[in-house]
Formats: C-alpha cells, structure tokens, sequence
C-alpha cells in the first residue's frame, strides 16, 4: 500500500507530501496540472491504486480550502427568511464524464461567484454508470482542485430510494441495503442524502396521512441512522419526498400529513435529532422527459402554481428550505426562471446533459453502444417503441459498460462535448440567479474537513459489492 503510495506521488511529480493519514500539497500548480492522471486510475482501476489515488486526490483538495460538505445550515437560514428565496440551487447528476462536466460547472461558477451548487447521483445512476459514492466524489473534488475552485462543494446521495419491490419481498433487506449505500456515501463525503420512501405511499388507503404513514416512518428511521454516523461537527442535509416524480401531482395535504408524521416518527427516535432541510414534490414533470415515437420530447405542463405553495407551506410552517423539483432538465429554456419565481429551492437535472453527450459523442461508439443495448436490453422494448424511443429510453444503461471507451475519447472530441455543456450551463445558471451566492454559502456554512485513512479507502473498494439491477429505481 505504501509502495503504491509512492509511486502515485512519483505520477504527480512529487507535487504532494503524504502518509497514510495525512496530505500535504507542496505544488499547488503542478498538482492542478497532473490531477487528471489520478483522476482516470480513480476510474479505470478497481483496485488499491484506485483507492490511493481516491485518498491523495480527498487529502490533496481538503489541504487547498476544497472541504466536503453539507448544505443543510444555508436551507435552514432559508427556512428562517436569513437567506431570500431568490434563487434555486442547480442539484446536477453527472453521469457521464464527470470530471469533465464538473470542471465546466465549477469554472463557470468562478466566474460567476457561485457557491450554491450542489453534484449528485442517485442509487440507480451509481448502479448503470458504474461509479460508486467514492469513486463520483473524486471525480467532483478533482475538478474543483484543477479549477482552482475553494470553498464548500456538496456532494449528494440522490433518490436514495427504497424498491417497492423489494420491499414488499424482505422489508428489512432493502432497508439494509439503502442504510449501507447511505454509510458508504457519507464516508466518501456526500453530506446531503435525499431519503426517498415515496414508493410505498400507499394511495389504496382511505385517509391522506394514513397513505404517507409508511413513507413518514421510513423517512424518521432513515435519518435518525445518519444522525447516528455522521462525523462529528457535521449535520448532513437529508431531504424527503412525498410523491413519486412521474405521478399525480402533490398537495398541501399530502405535505401537511407527510411532515406531520416523519416530525412525530423523529422525536420519539431522538428528541433532538436534526430533521429534514427540504422535501421534494411532483408538478408534472418525469425522469428523462416523455419521448415521441420521432425521437423528439414530449412537452410537458409544470403546476409552477403548486410549486410556489408548497415551497412557501414547507418554509414558513415547517422551517425547511422548500420544495425540491425533479425531473427538470428536459424542460424548455424559458421554463427555468419559473422555478425561481416558484420559490423552488432546488431543482435536479440530469437528462439534458447526458443527451448533449450522445448528440456530440463519436458515431462509432453510438454504434457500439446502442448494439449492447439490442444484444442485452430488449426486455425493455414495448409494443410499437420505434427505435428512437428504445434507445433514448436505455441508452444511460449503456455508460458504465463503455466508461472506459468514454473516458479514453481523444481531448478534441472531449472538448466538443465540454463546449456544449458550457453552453448550457451558462443559461441555467443564470436562469436559476445562482450568481454571486457564493456570500450566501461563507455565511452560512462552515466547513469541516474530514480525511478517512488510507487504509479506509481500500475498505471501499475492496467492500464494494456487485452492481444491483437499478431498473425500477428514479434517477
């Protein structure tokens, strides 16, 4: 372990000092300039490498002001009217590329005094893009390092989601299962976990609260267990849901009977636990947009009217934040403003950036990877799908199978992709008024730096366990 320790160090032209517990950067520039070959043996490797590479790139960022951490005290500055509801922070999963993607967000972010962004991905994404929580922080804090970026990045465990499924099946596994993905993220650094048991809202049931009580209970288990592994000093950002995203749209009701249970469940857990900064709701919006049988997007109807109410009952009554919105990345461009006026304190996108990916990515890697999808995922094709609508449909389950392929595509190609991206992230961020927010976080959050040992780091890739199938799970 130490052999290879050193050897990295040699690979980075000894611009860092490290033990197996500590780092120390000697050369800022020339470590910003050699951090993507970490960076890649972080990503193609799956072995002790891999996890030396993961501590050096945690350690090196940690000593340059780049700290992990939550977002939870700026929401709760929100819920007390200290922050003002004028903006709505951008919530990104990076499937593809990620440190590419990341660099674009965090240089626009510089440019623009951003702080107020957070970099997620879901249970299912780590599953169909083969990154699992330590792996997708390393890919986030190098970009921060090779950008020069400082200051808190928050790094989110998205749609953390029980499987009705499964659930119906061994209640007490699939728990299990999300309590252990819910260690393994924090301990890489994700110190914002949204909890999501909306799957078993049970709307068979005769009363609004007696639907959601399932939902409340697992949501106050769930957080009086990160309450319970958290580092020290540092109060994770958990977020609940009342609706599923793609499903009748949510009401004050369903809110008022949500919150009123998960608040009862966590007091007779603890009486002074922390509970939710936020909740997400549905208005109308799906994962991955509707597609049309010519491949084009179906548009789609955001009850802004719902969003607004619900983020105002969620802050002045209950002192979170407000209301989450999901699903949003395939919407029209002039439908991002709305959020904010909504009153929306963030907003998830995904789709739109992994489909910019597939419009400029290499023919010839589409053609290999969409004959994966025919050879491995025609289970997936419906009656009367065309072809446009099978692949749009599959195709993210494609990234992990040819994340090497991806990662290995010539800088020109990249730099056509990373153009693109730039392009639309300058437009939402603006849209979603996240300039000069970075005052907003310096205020509110103090950062906590924690650094796992070395030998904890291959504990994460040696524990990891084999890719679940995800395929009834959001992103």
């Amino acid at each position: 372990m130490m052999t290879e320790l050193y050897d990295l160090i040699t690979i980075v032209e000894g611009s860092v000092e490290a033990d197996h517990k500590s780092v120390k950067v000697i050369s800022p520039e020339v470590f910003r300039k050699n951090v993507e070959r970490l960076i890649n043996i972080s990503s193609l490797e799956k072995n002790s490498r891999a996890a030396v590479a993961r501590f050096l790139v945690r350690g090196a960022a940690l000593d340059l002001g780049i700290v992990p951490s939550s977002i939870n005290d700026l929401y709760l500055a929100r819920g007390k009217g200290e922050i003002p509801p004028t903006f709505t922070v951008p919530a990104i999963n990076l499937r593809v590329l990620p440190f590419h993607a990341a660099r674009v967000v965090l240089r626009i972010a510089n440019q623009i005094n951003a702080g107020a962004i957070i970099f997620e991905i879901a249970r299912s994404e780590i599953g169909y893009t083969d990154q699992r929580p330590s792996e997708y922080a390393t890919n986030i804090l190098g970009a921060a390092i090779a950008e020069a970026y400082r200051g808190p990045i928050f790094i989110q465990g998205d749609h953390f989601q029980i499987s009705a499924g499964r659930y119906a099946d061994n209640p007490e596994m699939e728990v299990a299962t999300v309590k252990e993905l819910t260690s393994e993220a924090l301990h890489a650094g994700f110190y914002n976990i949204d909890v999501d048991t909306s799957t078993l809202v049970d709307l068979t049931k005769s009363t609004i609260s007696a639907q959601q009580e399932l939902n409340s209970t697992l949501s106050a288990e769930l957080t009086a267990f990160i309450r319970s592994i958290e580092p020290e000093n540092i109060t994770t950002s958990v977020g609940g849901e009342i609706g599923e995203v793609g499903g009748q749209n949510s009401t004050e009701e369903e809110l008022r009977a949500y919150m009123d249970g998960y608040l009862e469940k966590l007091s007779a857990l603890g009486s002074a636990l922390p509970g939710l900064s936020k909740i997400s709701i549905q208005t109308g919006t799906s994962h991955g947009g509707v597609v049309l049988p010519d491949g084009s997007i179906a548009q789609v109807s955001v009850d802004f009217e719902t969003l607004l109410n619900l983020s105002q009952v969620a802050r002045m009554d209950y002192g979170m934040a407000g209301a989450v919105q999901h699903g949003a990345s395939t919407l029209p461009q002039e439908a991002f403003g709305k959020f904010v006026e909504a009153e929306a304190c963030e907003v998830h996108l995904a789709t739109n950036f992994q489909n910019i990916f597939f419009d400029e990515a290499p023919k010839q890697l589409l053609s290999e990877m969409y004959s994966f999808l025919d050879k491995n995922n025609q289970n997936e094709r419906k009656p009367n799908m065309t072809d446009d609508q099978f692949y749009y449909k599959t195709r993210k389950r494609a990234i992990g199978e040819f994340k090497n392929q991806i990662i290995n595509l010539s800088e020109t190609e990249k730099s056509k992709i990373c153009q693109k991206w730039e392009s639309q992230f300058n437009q939402l961020f603006s849209a979603l008024a996240i300039a000069d927010t970075k005052k907003y976080v310096d205020t509110c959050i103090t950062p906590v730096k924690v650094l796992p040992t070395l030998s904890s780091f291959i504990e994460m890739i040696t524990g990891t366990k084999e890719v679940e199938d995800t395929s009834d799970l959001a992103d």
